[in-house]
């Protein structure tokens, strides 16, 4: 049975950026999504077949994973999806913008009355392979927002705001449609009621400055791309001084040879055909050193050796995942005139055995002359 492609799926190349898969994924959704398309069995699978390439192929470690193993890579991990929760905050911010929903993120956005900024904030963390897997320490210069003094918050001269003309001080209007009528924000004051007559020259209008400071953070070991660490008390800071928290997002820099899906880590070892042959043990590193692995004649490309409770650490649990041996078969790319008969030499030894087509297709001969006679 031939084995799905995700790109072909997605309608997408191996080359693709992230925002064309986003892009690709967006419109097959719609198409499939089972809302257009009631009792519709065939559109169903579909729909389901473009979620699974997207959870996969919009996941960094994931797509590196299936881009070198393909689904082999991810066998033993439960079925469709892997498992995982790749970007599924990124799926269902598309679902939002297609259909509407009302799902939405995390972040605390904490804000007191006629404060211009929320008291919390997030910024990216870039973290090297090993830093993720052991943990570390890192001491990180911020910014942070704090109030204007001059203008005491408002963004306005002297701190001097007039009530808004659009929705005369309510901070809402009420809109109209048909028989139906709602209120939503004022867009021109954006819900404050006030409106800036002429700007704070010391904040250019804004309400607020800001100040540096550094923090040292303890990463735990574990982390992987997309976890957000809280640190308290690092935020931007209310008009009372009273200071919000600092949220950190992490994204993992990539190893050269090993990979990482989750608590699995994955590595590939190049084996030379006569390797496997002649059963030599191979050492290779791992997390926490070396390793050695025993190859023998029935040794494939593709075959893998799992070591259970010798992955990256679960920061929940606390429990190890796999490590994972994935061997590369090589052959050679060119032989030489003396490597040619020695390898016939060794053909002609193994007799019959060293043509397996000959038994495999001797009935198929025979049936395909017998449809011409």
């Amino acid at each position: 049975m031939t084995e799905i492609n995700y790109y072909e799926i997605l309608e997408v190349t191996k080359e693709s950026s992230g925002a064309e898969l986003k892009k690709a994924y967006r419109k097959l959704a719609m198409q499939y999504h089972p809302d257009r398309n009631p009792n519709d069995k065939e559109a169903e699978d579909k729909f389901k077949l473009v979620n699974e390439a997207y959870q996969v192929l919009s996941d960094e470690s994931k797509r590196s994973i299936y881009d070198r193993y393909g689904k082999a890579g991810f066998d033993g991990q439960g079925g469709r999806g892997f498992g995982g929760n790749a970007d599924m905050d990124d799926i269902m911010d598309i679902f939002n913008s297609m259909f509407g929903g009302g799902f939405g993120g995390n972040t605390n956005t904490r804000r007191s009355k006629g404060q211009k900024y929320n008291l919390d904030f997030e910024i990216e963390l870039s973290l090297k392979f090993e830093e993720a897997i052991f943990g570390c320490e890192k001491k990180i210069d911020i910014k942070y927002k704090i109030s204007c003094d001059d203008c005491n918050g408002t963004g306005a001269k002297d701190g001097k705001l007039e009530k808004c003309d659009y929705c005369q001080g309510r901070g809402q209007v009420v809109m109209r449609q048909g028989m139906m009528q709602f209120a939503q924000t004022c867009p021109k004051c954006h819900g404050e009621g006030q409106k800036i007559v002429q700007k704070c020259s010391s904040c250019d209008g804004k309400g607020y400055k800001y100040k540096e400071d550094s923090v040292t953070v303890k990463i735990p070991a574990g982390v992987d791309s997309g976890n957000r660490l809280r640190v308290q008390g690092y935020g931007n800071a209310s008009k009372n001084g009273t200071r919000g928290d600092l949220y950190l997002t992490f994204i993992i820099k990539e190893d050269e040879h090993f990979i990482r899906n989750g608590k699995d880590i994955y590595i590939e070892v190049p084996v030379f055909f006569t390797q496997a042959i002649l059963g030599e043990t191979v050492t290779i590193p791992t997390l926490n050193g070396e390793k050695e692995i025993k190859l023998n004649q029935s040794t494939k490309d593709k075959e893998q050796f799992i070591f259970d409770g010798e992955g990256v650490v679960d920061i929940q649990t606390g429990r190890k995942g796999r490590f994972i041996v994935q061997i590369k078969m090589e052959l050679p790319t060119s032989i030489s005139e003396e490597q040619r008969e020695l390898l016939e030499k060794l053909q002609e030894s193994y007799g019959v055995e060293s043509k397996p087509h000959k038994s495999v297709f001797e009935t198929a001969f025979e049936k395909v002359k017998g449809w011409f006679e």
